[in-house]
């Protein structure tokens, strides 16, 4: 914060004496600032705010802003919010339900020091610009603790993302937000830090920056009801000394805040379970397992905040219940036990959020069942994009790297828009450990470091440069990159591989049966050297050695493909078997993988027609450790690579049988299942936009657009792909299985490189429509 206003607001809490210290995990407090306004004529307000942990702005009883976005000690953010609509003239009040996440409970992903804090920053300013009003925090805001609202941490699962609530309505605080309420016997706020001293070069524990990207949407939603009688779209009445229960569908996986209106029924208890699928038992174990996600014979197993009534409702003026946090869910199971006094739910819906992510991309074509897989990745996506990318929003809401690769391509082909991706290259950038090694997630209060999500960060800087030709964002990067780079570069072992990875460090590959014992580490980790890992390092520094050469560093350049090269002749002396023709997982085992071919080729291990067989013998081999579903997006890769991606049409089976099971948003992997909503399945949005339409940058920037449809087994598609440039449509069929005809359309001003199935190419200047035509043999 670098402007006045900003200095002059301080941060404050509620005085360290007067908080109740009680068994609750969170600290809750409210604040209020009340201001009378005599002219609202051309009156404005700008606010700036900021909390630790969390906050939920209000103006005038109404919701205008959450956050802060999530950030870590070096970058806690702060959010920009106009609210010159929501004045009115007399009585104004700000208010801000701020709560402090304890050290060990809180949410994984959210930083928090010591202490809670809340800052925020406004003035009301005049049609000329001159200060009415000041609104900063300081001595003179109010502020109460509402002890009436706990958390269950207890579950390991709800623990990760912070618990579930508790909440006892007939104690809690109804409507402290509006300006009508009462706040006399409030207690007034204390400083507690200034900002950072500018001479002596203290900082504060909050040392702020703005929000990089934008607020998330908050959109109202209706429910489906999925079992029962009751029409949710009007009040339903319940007797004293009754059970209810009603099970409400969405339609498809979404993330949202319930927001329930009651009046009357003091004393009932209303609890809202939040189910990702139906279960059924199975008949063997006697468990309950996933099986056709929207069987309502099943039953709805979740996460779930508990409501104690207060009774203090009525049909006008409803008592309202809304969780906090935004919650996970397909299904929403609603059961109220009434006490002594009938209880009627005036209303029952759910705020959908996310990040504001603007689909330009379409896509259709001649394979039917190619359709529901391109809804379905959207939707996946949409649901782990918040304030960071996610690997599951129901579960853990953690950034990793390997997920956030992946997700960042999908939305470059979506949307072109870098703003979330950029801040996540920052979030792993800000992670560092001292010696060079980046975080396996990020944001996050618990530490913990994968070896290989760092080489897929040294990819997502790639690929950013690739889609936006951004220098200043590589410049700012390279020294991290060299850092990740000569970590692994000190492991190499007089054999010229990499040695084994620290214990401490999970060594994860992917979710592959033969490894679950292992977590996902190569069972062949146990023998020697990583031969997957030493492929990626590989292709991690060529990468590498193209950021360089951009920057005109050609000497560090040519030193990283040296070293390539020296690890890949290393791995081609000792870990090729000859008898197998196949590659090991480790020099000394005698075990192989999908995953060890795939890299092999991604790293030119192997290339041409050696590459091509090489791949050809992998898919003929059933006894490999195969590639889970998210991971597949690197065998796609390899097919490209070896101008073989017609084989790649089948693997799509996979993905049309989770279909089948009713999903719509793409399991963490098909074995286990235990989240329903993991983005890094959402490969079809990749593949789709960028390989069947074939739109992608051939140059980085796509300061030139190649165009390049793989037709496979179709025999038409059609679509649009979103580029920095501007929209680029492809439409194309395939006749007699033959004649191929293109049409491709675009209002960039860039270059078009077209490149047709017969591997003719065509450069056109954009903004126009262009037809294209070509014979197969």
């Amino acid at each position: 914060m670098s402007d006045h206003a900003a200095i002059e607001a301080v941060w404050v809490w509620m005085e360290e004496r007067q908080v109740i210290q009680n068994e609750q995990v969170h600290e809750q407090i409210y604040f209020r600032r009340s201001f009378v306004l005599d002219r609202l004529e051309e009156a404005t307000l700008q606010l700036k705010v900021s909390a630790d942990s969390r906050y939920r702005l209000y103006v005038n009883g109404i919701p205008v802003s959450r956050g802060p976005a999530k950030g870590d000690h070096q970058t806690y953010y702060y959010e920009e919010v106009d609210c010159t609509t929501f004045l009115r003239e007399g009585q104004n009040v700000i208010a801000a339900h701020v709560v402090h996440y304890d050290g060990r409970e809180g949410p994984v992903s959210v930083w928090r020091s010591s202490r809670g804090g809340f800052l925020l920053s406004g003035e009301v300013l005049d049609q000329k610009g001159q200060s009415i009003l000041t609104l900063h925090t300081d001595e003179r805001w109010r502020c109460l603790q509402e002890t009436a609202i706990a958390y269950d941490v207890s579950d390991a699962d709800t623990a990760f993302v912070g618990g579930t609530e508790r909440v006892d309505g007939r104690n809690l605080a109804h409507n402290w937000y509006t300006a009508e309420y009462d706040d006399c016997d409030w207690h007034f706020a204390v400083k507690i830090s200034e900002r950072e001293n500018p001479v002596i070069g203290h900082f504060s524990p909050w040392y702020l920056a703005p929000r990089p990207i934008p607020p998330l949407y908050e959109t109202n939603r209706a429910f489906i009801p999925s079992a029962g009688p009751y029409d949710i779209g009007k009040p339903i009445a319940i007797g004293p000394h009754q059970n209810f229960k009603l099970e409400l569908d969405t339609g498809e996986m979404t993330t949202g805040y319930p927001i329930l209106r009651l009046s009357s029924g003091k004393n009932a208890s209303v609890k809202l379970l939040y189910a990702e699928c139906y279960q059924q038992i199975d008949p063997a174990t006697g468990v309950f397992v996933k099986g056709i996600r929207n069987d309502t014979t099943g039953v709805l197993i979740g996460n779930f905040d508990l409501y104690t009534v207060g009774g203090h409702g009525s049909a006008d003026q409803p008592e309202c219940y809304e969780p906090f946090l935004f919650r996970t869910f397909r299904y929403i199971s609603l059961e109220v036990e009434t006490a002594g006094e009938a209880l009627t739910i005036q209303s029952f819906h759910y705020r959908e959020t996310g990040y504001p992510l603007e689909v330009k991309a379409s896509f259709t074509s001649s394979d039917v069942s190619l359709q529901p897989l391109w809804n379905i990745s959207i939707n996946t996506l949409k649901r782990c994009m918040h304030e960071t990318y996610e690997d599951c929003p129901y579960f853990e809401q953690l950034q990793y790297a390997m997920d956030t690769r992946l997700q960042a391509l999908f939305t470059y082909q979506l949307s072109a828009d870098d703003r979330l991706a950029r801040k996540a290259i920052y979030d792993f950038h800000c992670s560092r450990l001292p010696n060079g090694m980046l975080q396996s997630r990020y944001p996050s209060m618990l530490q913990q470091v994968i070896p290989g999500f760092s080489l897929y960060w040294i990819m997502m800087v790639h690929d950013h440069y690739r889609y936006f030709g951004d220098l200043t964002l590589v410049r700012t990067y390279l020294p991290t990159i060299d850092g990740i780079l000569e970590w692994f570069h000190q492991r190499i072992a007089s054999d010229g591989l990499l040695d084994q990875m620290p214990p401490e460090y999970w060594s994860y590959v992917d979710w592959v049966d033969e490894w679950r014992e292992l977590s996902g580490v190569p069972t062949a980790s146990k023998e020697g050297s990583m031969v997957i890992y030493n492929l990626m390092y590989a292709a991690s520094l060529k990468l590498a050695a193209e950021l360089q050469d951009a920057l005109g560093r050609n000497g560090t350049g040519d030193d990283y493909r040296s070293r390539a090269t020296a690890l890949i002749e290393a791995v081609n002396q000792t870990s090729y078997s000859e008898a197998a023709g196949l590659y090991q997982d480790a020099p000394q085992a005698k075990l192989y993988s999908q995953h060890a071919q795939i890299w092999a080729v991604l790293a030119g291990a192997v290339q041409g027609e050696a590459a091509r067989q090489l791949i050809e013998r992998m898919l003929a081999n059933q006894s490999l450790s195969k590639v889970s579903y998210a991971m597949s997006f690197f065998l796609f890769r390899a097919l490209e690579e070896i101008d073989s991606y017609d084989l790649s049409f089948s693997l799509w089976d996979t993905w049309r049988d989770l279909a089948a099971l009713g999903l719509t948003s793409w399991v963490e992997d098909p074995v286990s299942q235990r989240s329903d909503c993991h983005a890094w399945g959402a490969v079809p949005i990749y593949e789709f936009s960028a390989k069947i339409l074939g739109v992608s940058p051939a140059t980085p920037g796509y300061t030139t657009i190649k165009v390049a449809p793989q037709p496979g087994k179709l025999t038409y598609a059609s679509g649009d792909v979103a580029t920095p440039q501007g929209v680029v449509h492809v439409a194309w069929e395939l006749s007699d299985g033959k004649q191929f005809k293109l049409t491709v359309s675009t209002s960039a001003v860039a270059q078009l490189e077209v490149v047709l199935p017969d591997q003719s190419v065509h450069v056109r200047q954009g903004r126009e429509e262009f037809h294209f035509s070509c014979k197969l043999p």
